[in-house]
């Protein structure tokens, strides 16, 4: 195993166990300096769901036994926007456009530290997540948590699609297997045979740890009353901040014994100038994405921020030098509005068929999700 040098995120200290580098991040150096492994050292004692991995530091233990990182970096629009990106279909970014490319942007999140990387078939660009994972002077692929998803066209076309892009994934990703992997949305009708090539795929040893993304409560229903389904997912990846806030989804999948991923927990940095989370954050002198990450970790989700600029990439991971109190997590959670709700119920209705033949108004379609 190759060593993560000094300016890592995370190194190897006393006995083998991760302390954090003095250099860069001293919120995560606190969390693992005289940490055990099994302990973790954020907000507090140890508690349920909750471990020290020897190779990522803070981690969650998911529902098949293995330890989950915290923190991860987004490769979503890194180096590409996906052509169908709801962004890009409203006009606000050009469809297919690039910048830095990925594998540079990736090379500067290894280069700080950051071990686990969020990516999907959809991103469109994880042959260049492999170049850089496959040039880093900083991580071998045992120190990595790699995790991906399979995209509607395939799950609608089926389990034979689903599996030619999970060898597609482990190609483009340089790696016989994949740490996590998950069905981006559920598409009707389809969704639960393509998580059932998941399991497959967990038999023939491609995959460690399976799970969704998008679901709602009702479709983690219709997957688990599936008599094929005996792997219950151990990630939902949805969509969460303190203007998303869901707490009877996050309930019902801590119920389930589900871990939830925050994506777009930043809110792709709209609300850093919101006068609450700018409160929060003077209150405890932190920035409003550290207050937004903080607040993703205080609701037991894996945080997972992107951006391009490396000393961004490095403010955005110091999210456990601070706990937020009582009074700052009841502001947060006020922020979500009854409009959001409906324009996320809205947006769900879209995904679920997009890039699929299946029309807007497919009778599979959900109307009636739990959205909160």
């Amino acid at each position: 195993m190759r060593l993560p040098r000094a300016s890592t995120l995370l190194a190897l200290g006393r006995g083998g166990l991760p302390r954090a580098s003095p250099r860069l991040l001293p919120s995560m150096r606190a969390a693992s300096e005289g940490v055990r492994e099994g302990e973790v050292g954020v907000y507090g004692p140890p508690i349920p769901g909750q471990a020290h991995d020897k190779r990522w530091g803070p981690s969650y233990v998911l529902n098949d036994g293995t330890n989950h990182p915290m923190i991860g970096f987004g490769t979503y629009k890194v180096g590409f926007i996906p052509a169908s990106a709801s962004a890009a279909a409203a006009g606000d970014e050009a469809a297919g456009a690039q910048g830095p490319s990925a594998a540079d942007i990736v090379g500067d999140a290894l280069a700080v530290g950051y071990q686990f990387l969020d990516c999907a078939q959809f991103y469109g660009n994880e042959k260049e997540v492999g170049k850089a994972i496959s040039r880093s002077e900083w991580f071998d692929r045992d120190d990595l948590y790699l995790a991906s998803k399979v995209w509607t066209d395939a799950i609608y076309e089926g389990r034979a699609a689903v599996r030619k892009q999970i060898d597609a994934t482990l190609k483009a990703l340089r790696t016989d297997r994949l740490d996590l992997y998950l069905v981006h949305w559920p598409v009707p009708g389809k969704h639960v045979d393509a998580y059932l090539e998941l399991q497959d795929a967990v038999k023939a040893g491609k995959i460690t740890s399976i799970g969704v993304s998008n679901y709602a409560a009702e479709d983690v229903d219709e997957l688990l009353d599936h008599p094929g389904v005996y792997i219950t997912p151990a990630v939902n990846q949805i969509e969460l901040n303190p203007f998303l806030y869901r707490p009877k989804t996050l309930q019902y999948m801590a119920d389930k014994g589900i871990v939830v991923q925050a994506y777009r927990a930043l809110r792709d940095g709209k609300a850093f100038e919101d006068p609450t989370v700018l409160r929060v954050a003077a209150k405890h002198g932190k920035t409003a994405a550290q207050v937004m990450g903080a607040w993703c970790l205080a609701k037991g989700a894996v945080y997972m921020p992107k951006s391009t600029k490396k000393a961004r990439m490095v403010e955005n991971a110091d999210v456990v030098s601070f706990q937020l109190d009582g009074d700052d997590l009841a502001a947060l959670d006020a922020l979500t509005t009854e409009d959001a709700l409906a324009a996320f119920k809205a947006l769900y209705e879209k995904c679920v068929v997009r890039d699929t033949p299946l029309p807007e108004d497919d009778p599979g379609i959900k109307r009636d999700i739990t959205a909160g």
